[in-house]
């Protein structure tokens, strides 16, 4: 062994063995893995539609996931992992299945430990699928078609309520509301988009409408999006039903209501089921006289819940609008951070087996604590509102309820 390289090795043997005293006197050497890994942050991917058709309901629970993520990092972050901080990974799914597979696969390289969002039914299905293969945890914000669920993905949760319970729930309503009024609703006319969402919903309400008493006249689908509504406000007029229901998206929603009203065409009710815009303070306020009477069965905060009020006031402050994007993405944040918590891990498939066995009760929605099965959860419930006096309602159920239905609409 040459001098030199003796010398060498003695100096950086002494070199090192200064650092580890130095090490252990700070207590670096002793400290959790955990600890000297405080402040690494844990990536969220946050998903939605920014642009294109859906690009309104997109941003809307972007805001609304993002606030979510702030005040959970405000409170001093993951707890279990040293105060680690969310940091949000955004993608925009460009309104369409493609569009959100293709983030999907840009988040997973960029290592999120979850994703939450989707919004329109057929985004989720396709998102939740591709992030099934990487065993990504998917909590779906919006998404109603029930195949989501039901497909036996062990990566996929859903916070709101799907198709079966919202119909269930919707009919019920009808029956009861119109029931009350003496019964003057008979016949039934559907305008409906024609994706996954709409259709699903068409063909639910078809077979469960006569089995209620109602006729169902006609069934129009429509395209997202649709420019003109004449032609079917036309053909709503010739048949002249009691009730329309519409189920589309906002933009297309907002132009059926105008467009009915340009027509002077009046049923008796326009009875939404997951309308796109009839629960929406947007189109209360942009448009008050085509949203007058406008009732819905749909995703609603908890009128009576101060952290749903809190919340309200903060996004009007921000010169938003408080909807329902809104308020399921900054619940579902919250759901994903307690399970993050409870992990105590940004490991992936601690993360799913935490929220499988979820009771999370701190958002702001009319629901009880979150139970997962297989997927759904069992805690989430609509509600119906009614768009009275330019604000919105809640009418049923009575435990929430602010107001009393309006039926028969009043003649203008």
């Amino acid at each position: 062994m040459s001098a030199e390289f003796s010398t060498f090795n003695r100096r950086r043997f002494l070199q090192t063995t200064a650092l580890s005293a130095a090490a252990a006197a700070t207590g670096l050497v002793s400290a959790p893995a955990v600890l000297r890994a405080q402040g690494t942050a844990v990536k969220l991917g946050v998903l939605h539609p920014v642009s294109g058709a859906l690009s309104y309901s997109g941003q809307q629970g972007r805001i609304g996931a993002e606030i979510a993520i702030e005040e959970f990092n405000a409170a001093g972050g993951v707890k279990a992992l040293g105060g680690a901080k969310i940091e949000a990974i955004l993608g925009d799914a460009q309104s369409t299945p493609d569009g959100g597979n293709a983030e999907v696969e840009k988040m997973n390289a960029a290592g999120v430990a979850a994703i939450v969002g989707g919004y329109a039914s057929a985004i989720c299905l396709s998102a939740s699928q591709t992030a099934a293969r990487y065993d990504l945890p998917y909590v779906v914000d919006v998404g109603v078609v029930d195949s989501i669920v039901n497909r036996g993905l062990k990566n996929t949760f859903r916070f709101g309520p799907g198709f079966g319970v919202i119909a269930k729930t919707a009919l019920d309503n009808l029956v009861a509301i119109n029931d009350q009024a003496g019964k003057p609703a008979k016949t039934v006319m559907i305008v409906h988009e024609d994706s996954a969402f709409g259709s699903g919903l068409a063909k639910l309400l078809n077979a469960q409408l006569p089995d209620r008493g109602f006729q169902v006249l006609e069934t129009i689908p429509h395209p997202t999006p649709t420019r003109d509504f004449n032609n079917v406000v036309l053909k709503i007029k010739a048949e002249n039903p009691d009730i329309v229901i519409p189920a589309n998206y906002y933009n297309e929603y907002v132009l059926l209501a105008r467009t009915m009203q340009q027509q002077k065409v009046q049923p008796k009710g326009i009875y939404s089921v997951l309308g796109g815009a009839a629960s929406s303070y947007k189109f209360v306020k942009e448009f008050p006289e085509a949203a007058q009477y406008i009732m819905d069965c749909n995703h609603w905060f908890d009128p009576k819940n101060p952290k749903a009020l809190a919340l309200k006031k903060k996004v009007e402050d921000k010169g938003q609008f408080y909807t329902y994007e809104v308020y399921m993405n900054y619940s579902c944040v919250l759901l994903l951070t307690d399970a993050i918590e409870r992990a105590a891990s940004a490991d992936r498939a601690k993360i799913i087996a935490a929220l499988e066995t979820s009771t999370f009760s701190g958002h702001v929605m009319p629901y009880g604590p979150t139970k997962f099965v297989n997927g759904q959860n069992e805690g989430a419930a609509p509600v119906n509102t009614q768009v009275l006096g330019n604000d919105i309602q809640v009418i049923l159920p009575a435990a929430f309820a602010s107001a009393k239905p309006v039926f028969p609409m009043p003649r203008a």
